[in-house]
């Protein structure tokens, strides 16, 4: 299997996660044509990719959906209400309803020879979801987009192998930022992000023997630094109640504005 952010950031978010014969797109949070240029980074093209897997209908995770679904007649995968959302979205333009596929939050589902899993995730959204994606024995995970985790998500994303996880923000940049009080209260709510904090603590929680790696992302733009969460949730899993450090396995950030290194696995 193989995992790669497209982008991924508070602006946009498109990870290409695939094995050797099926691929799939989680989210198109970006425009059509940085999409089809990551792909062709990958050596990678629009008819390699079986479907878009859609978290929630924010439009860091569905801008370039529209573009990207009247061009190349991608199935998109969703939960109902979030289909109901995107469907509402005017700024979209027009998408096919025949394209649509829509999934149930914690119902397996398959797509070519991967096994797609929905996990529900607390996030102000209509239906939002987290996806692990599984080939065999391999697991790879997208976590991002919820403001907290509880022991159901850390029983699931237990036996990953590679994560993708959110570090959206460094709590005391985001206090002192300039972002207004009411959007400081969504992001450090219930249904907002994860801190760097909180995901060094989740991590600490779901490590093992045979995780390979973890790559950090959705980071704010504004209250958030690449180096700081890599040594923020460093210092967590050091911390942690965990027999792990942050050493025993590569800690990656997922660049913003351009494809980060292929994890492959």
């Amino acid at each position: 299997m193989q995992l790669t952010s497209i982008a991924s950031g508070s602006s946009g978010n498109c990870i290409c996660v695939g094995t050797e014969h099926t691929h799939v797109l989680i989210d198109a949070g970006v425009s059509g044509k940085r999409i089809e240029s990551g792909l062709q980074e990958l050596d990678l093209t629009t008819g390699d990719i079986e479907g878009i897997l859609i978290t929630h209908e924010h439009s860091d995770h569905i801008a370039g959906l529209g573009v990207m679904a009247r061009r190349h007649g991608l199935p998109i995968y969703a939960t109902h209400k979030t289909i109901q959302a995107i469907r509402k979205m005017r700024a979209l333009g027009e998408i096919d309803p025949v394209l649509f596929c829509a999934i149930e939050p914690e119902v397996d589902f398959m797509i070519g020879d991967m096994l797609i899993h929905p996990i529900r995730v607390s996030h102000d959204a209509a239906d939002p979801v987290a996806y692990l994606v599984r080939q065999g024995e391999k697991t790879a995970g997208v976590i991002t987009d919820l403001g907290v985790y509880d022991e159901s998500l850390v029983a699931q994303l237990q036996d990953a192998d590679v994560l993708l996880l959110e570090a959206n923000h460094d709590i005391k940049m985001l206090e002192v930022g300039p972002y207004p009080y009411p959007l400081k209260q969504r992001i450090l709510g219930e249904k907002g992000h994860l801190s760097n904090s909180a995901c060094g603590q989740l991590l600490s929680q779901i490590l093992h023997d045979s995780f390979r790696t973890v790559m950090l992302g959705h980071l704010s733009k504004e209250n958030n630094y690449p180096e700081l969460a890599f040594q923020t949730v460093s210092v967590e899993v050091d911390m942690g109640d965990c027999p792990y450090h942050a050493k025993d396995f590569p800690i990656h950030v997922a660049p913003r504005d351009r494809l980060s290194e292929t994890i492959r696995f």
